[in-house]
């Protein structure tokens, strides 16, 4: 099975850099995991059952205590357990499927994709266009990756604006982060739909359409049917509601910020032709983290998030073979001299603190 030319290499790379000693190493990384990866269907195939089994099984028994639990407490962790592990099935699904690599259908994939963006409330068209043009074009490329325009709050850029408030990001950052879920799928959703993107994205009747089937179902079936055949009053709900986002909200960007945004990630420049200053086989690896990339059990956890340079360089292959693919990449890098950002999931967060804090200062 070729493990290359998926993705059109020229797109990715037609703003980086030509740098013929990068180029010598991208190909002998392609050269090694086609010629040393193991891909066993049959064990790809356990693994995903299994997998999808447990974390939709228990998405769907702490919805369903949703309706049954009395005690007031009891149902907010009910509602911050339901959350969580939605959050999880999405980690180790909905990811896979926007880079078409859990069936052979793409129709397949998208409809898995669009189901599980629903059940955390987010818009997943707009996220998926934003994510493969954007994000894996030019990681961490102010002006390329869309994912850097965050809060004016959170200042991770260097020789980004400086405002006063950064001086207490790092202490202030936690309770920012609460936020951001409720802020996507009431906010910044709505702003997508309705304002002029840079990606081409036809947004006719059709999109609309979509777009308010998924919030329906995600408000009607996450909180409104909660209220209405639960067993609590509406408050209860409402703040088991809220606080399910605030706990999602902080591990959804904790989780998001530590695959990029710790000491010693790159953020590459751009020249005022809009040139990247870094080849992209550079870009990818040095503006990726790593957290425990050889772990069987963080990967089937964290659905491959934790083995990020392997997914930037390889998104069309599925996160179940990224440990062994990690093995391989880190091997060829170590050949070359090259030491890849890595670190524990704790880490990663105390790396986190840390950038906020040494970017705190003008």
């Amino acid at each position: 099975m070729p493990v290359v030319s998926i993705y059109s290499q020229s797109l990715l790379r037609n703003r980086h850099l030509h740098i013929a000693r990068d180029s010598e190493l991208l190909q002998t990384i392609y050269r090694r995991v086609e010629e040393e990866l193991v891909i066993d269907f049959k064990v790809f195939f356990i693994i995903n059952v299994l997998k999808f089994a447990l974390y939709f099984s228990l998405v769907v028994i702490f919805y369903s205590l949703l309706y049954v639990v009395q005690n007031p407490a009891l149902f907010i962790c009910t509602y911050i357990a339901f959350g969580f592990f939605t959050l999880l099935l999405a980690f180790n699904f909905s990811h896979d499927c926007s880079h078409n690599t859990l069936f052979k259908s793409k129709k397949a994939n998208n409809f898995c994709f669009i189901a599980l963006y629903t059940l955390v409330g987010a818009h997943g068209e707009a996220w998926k266009q934003r994510h493969v043009q954007s994000h894996h074009y030019a990681p961490n490329v102010k002006g390329y990756d869309s994912d850097l325009k965050i809060s004016k709050l959170i200042r991770i850029i260097p020789g980004s604006p400086w405002l006063w408030c950064h001086k207490f990001q790092h202490v202030y950052a936690p309770i920012a982060y609460t936020t951001y879920s409720l802020f996507w799928i009431l906010v910044k959703d709505f702003y997508l739909l309705y304002s002029i993107d840079d990606y081409n994205q036809v947004k006719n009747p059709s999109y609309h359409l979509s777009f308010w089937l998924q919030k329906s179902f995600y408000f009607g079936a996450i909180f409104v049917l909660p209220m209405l055949y639960g067993q609590q009053a509406w408050g209860i709900v409402l703040l088991g509601f809220l606080l399910m986002h605030l706990s999602q909200s902080l591990f959804l960007l904790l989780t998001f910020f530590m695959t990029h945004h710790v000491e010693g990630t790159l953020y590459p420049v751009t020249s005022e032709d809009g040139t990247i200053s870094t080849s992209w086989v550079m870009n990818q690896i040095k503006s990726s983290n790593d957290m425990h990339p050889f772990s069987k059990t963080a990967n089937f956890i964290l659905g491959g998030f934790n083995n990020h340079i392997a997914h930037h360089l390889f998104p069309h292959i599925h996160h179940t073979y990224y440990p062994q693919l990690s093995q391989i990449l880190y091997s060829v890098l170590e050949e070359h001299n090259i030491q890849p950002n890595q670190t524990s999931y704790l880490g990663g967060i105390l790396s986190h603190f840390k950038l906020l804090k040494r970017m705190s200062k003008p």
